[in-house]
Formats: structure tokens, C-alpha cells, sequence
């Protein structure tokens, strides 16, 4: 049972009601699936996809103008991220990954590109999409693209190669970040929508990876690759601030994916003390592991405020990027120590496969990595402190 959330703020109508179907669904069909998902490796649960789509909550972030559930606010989304990702953090991101897809058509499509690429994810069935923009030697440094487009009349050739691709093996359409003119850094980066059926467009084989299996990677190459001018994302070079705003609101996210998580691992961990007998009494009365839950449930409410105050300054319109940082450094640093903590309270048990506090350990280190890591965030974090 999930413990209610308590984070001070006033919550809508509109808020209880997405964020307690995102609840109830993620103990109804994501956690259940948890197990199967990690075994498999390499094999996203469409199944679960699909049924989350029949309930809105593949689509929940778009607009209502398009069909979606018109939730725009990032405290909304945060909220109803969290509740996803505390039935499992795999399985919750790769329900809401077409928003990310989505983000940069929202903030520099034409109405019409907009119609084009997001009518179809607010179906009943939407398509698998994908984001591209790590390649092999870019990664949190993504204004160094070598990923070039060249302008040929009335279309451009893509070449070269992104690396680490969330749902590239399911995706039907990918946004992909390449530069019009390399060595000038962010001021060539521009995006381009590109099915996956255009020539010269591969995708490798699913990388086999630590955790969030849910999410299968693999690596996409473009050689030759057409694009009509009508599906570059903005005037060339503004694809940079595009994707530095997607970035923003991604690092909110993964603030309180990393959030649900914690706060499953922490439940697991209260549950199993409370049961578990040792020198005549439950261990939850052992003052070492009295202690640890206290720690545990201090970090999960600690993440949870810092993200939902780094999405009320994304909300208004404020320079968000270092508080975006902070609430992505606190809330994956946390998940890692917390789904550690919940093994060492589960001891024996919390080492083997009965329970799901190692896969959550192996699904946590994930987002100290991807979009920036830690190193990254601090370095961002710090540059705003030598500006203040």
C-alpha cells in the first residue's frame, strides 16, 4: 500500500484525479510487471504501454488540442511522474517517454508540425517515438554534435551517429539533434522529425544494460538521410535552446521519477522491519535500523521538495536550469542510497531476486548518469554560484 504524499501544496481537482489514476495504475499493472520486464533484458512491456494509453497516461503532458490530457503544468506532471515510477521507475519512464519526444516539438513546431507529429500519440494506440541526441563521443556536452545536416533545396542530408537511444528498437518517428555548421557549437544545433522508414535511417542492435530495462537503448546511424526542410523543428540553430529547455524539464522529472522510486524502496524496507523478527523483537525497533528509515524517509521528502520547487520555477517562467540540476543530482543521489539502504534492511533476502530492492539498486545508478551526470549537474550548479 503507498504511503499518501505530503508535500504542503494545495492540490486541484484536476491534480487529484491524474495523480491518483497514475497511482492506482501503478500498482495495478506496473509493479506486477516489474519482475518479467528485468528478466527479459532487452523487451519493453508494450503491453502495459498500451493499457496506459487506453487511460491517458501516455499522453497525459500534451495538449488538449491535440487529443492529449492538456496537464502542462511541470508540478502536475512532477506529481503524477512520481506515482508512475514508485510502481517501477523502468516501466514508469517509458510510459511518459513520448513527452520527451514531444517537448521539442511543443516549444519550436509550426500548429501545423504540432497536428503532424502529436495528433497520433494521443490515440488509443500511439506510436513508440524516440529523442536522439547522445552520440558516441557527445554526451552531456550536447552543443559539440558532429551529427551534420546538410541544406540540399528542398531537403537535407543527415549523417552520422547517436549512441544510448531510448526506444530506437520500437520508435516509428525520432527527433533528431544535428548541426548546420560544424565548429560553431550551439549555434548550428537544429532538430529534424524523421521517420524510421527513411532510407539510410538504422538502428543497431538493444544494448544490454545494468537496470531500467524497460527502456531498451541501441544505437541509431544515419547515412544519407532525407529530410524535407518542412520537418526541421524552428529556423536553423535554435534547436540548441530547444533542447536545453527539454533538458530543464527532464531533469525535474527524472527529480521525481527518482522520487517514486526512494519512496518504494523506503516502503519496502518499513514493511519488511516491521515483520522481521530478531533477538525476540521486529527489527524496525533496532536502533541502527530505526535510524536508517528515519534517514531513508528524510531523503525521499528532501527529494520531493526540491523538485517540486524547481517545477513551480519552471511553471513561472523562471531561469530554471540550476535548480533543475539540484533537484536531479538530490533526487538520483538519493535513490541510490535509499534502494541501497533497502537491501541492507532486507539483509539476505534484500540481495536475492525475492524482492525488488536489488533491481531498484541496479535501476537507480541510471540516473546519476543519463542526461548529465552528477559531475555534470554539480558543475552547473557551481558556474551559477560564481555568476551570483
Amino acid at each position: 500500500m503507498a504511503r499518501p504524499v505530503r508535500d504542503g501544496m494545495a492540490v486541484t481537482d484536476e491534480q487529484r484525479q491524474f495523480v491518483s489514476l497514475a497511482s492506482d495504475f501503478a500498482l495495478r499493472e506496473i509493479r506486477p510487471a516489474a519482475r518479467a520486464v528485468d528478466d527479459a533484458q532487452t523487451e519493453s512491456p508494450l503491453d502495459v504501454w498500451r493499457a496506459a494509453a487506453k487511460v491517458g497516461l501516455t499522453a497525459f503532458m500534451l495538449p488538449a488540442e491535440h487529443g492529449g490530457g492538456g496537464v502542462s503544468e511541470l508540478v502536475t506532471q512532477a506529481r503524477i511522474q512520481e506515482e508512475l515510477c514508485y510502481g517501477d521507475i523502468g516501466i514508469g519512464n517509458f510510459v511518459t517517454s513520448n513527452g520527451f519526444y514531444a517537448a521539442p516539438i511543443l516549444e519550436l513546431g509550426t500548429p501545423e508540425q504540432r497536428s503532424r507529429w502529436l495528433d497520433p500519440l494521443c490515440t488509443d494506440d500511439p506510436p513508440v517515438t524516440a529523442l536522439a541526441v547522445t552520440e558516441p563521443d557527445v554526451g552531456s556536452d550536447a552543443a559539440s554534435l558532429k551529427t551534420t545536416a546538410t541544406i540540399r533545396g528542398d531537403h537535407y542530408v543527415l549523417d552520422g551517429q547517436k549512441a544510448w537511444i531510448s526506444n530506437a528498437p520500437y520508435a516509428q518517428s525520432f527527433v533528431i539533434f544535428a548541426t548546420v555548421a560544424p565548429g560553431t557549437r550551439s549555434k548550428g544545433v537544429t532538430a529534424f522529425v524523421v521517420d524510421r522508414d527513411t532510407e539510410g535511417l538504422t538502428v543497431g542492435k538493444p544494448i544490454k544494460k545494468l537496470g531500467q530495462r524497460a527502456i531498451v537503448n541501441a544505437e541509431v546511424f544515419l547515412d544519407n538521410v532525407k529530410v524535407p526542410v518542412d520537418n526541421r523543428l524552428g529556423e536553423e540553430g535554435q534547436g540548441f535552446y530547444g533542447l536545453m529547455r527539454t533538458f530543464d524539464a527532464s531533469r525535474i522529472l527524472i527529480g521525481s521519477a527518482t522520487t517514486g522510486l526512494a519512496r518504494a524502496a523506503l516502503d519496502l524496507a518499513t514493511e519488511y522491519a516491521k515483520q522481521r523478527v530478531q533477538f525476540g523483537v521486529p527489527i524496525i525497533d533496532h536502533q541502527a535500523v530505526a535510524f536508517r528509515l528515519a534517514d531513508m524517509a528524510t531523503k525521499v521528502d528532501i527529494s520531493r521538495l526540491m523538485t517540486m520547487r524547481a517545477a513551480r520555477l519552471f511553471d513561472a517562467h523562471e531561469d530554471v536550469t540550476a535548480e533543475a540540476a539540484m533537484a536531479k543530482l538530490t533526487g538520483s543521489e538519493n535513490a541510490v542510497w535509499c534502494t541501497w539502504a533497502a537491501i541492507q534492511t532486507l539483509g539476505g533476502w534484500g540481495y536475492s531476486q525475492e524482492f525488488l530492492a536489488e533491481k531498484w539498486w541496479r535501476d537507480a545508478k541510471l540516473e546519476e548518469i543519463e542526461e548529465g551526470t552528477s559531475d555534470i549537474q554539480r558543475l552547473v550548479i557551481s558556474r551559477r554560484l560564481a555568476k551570483a
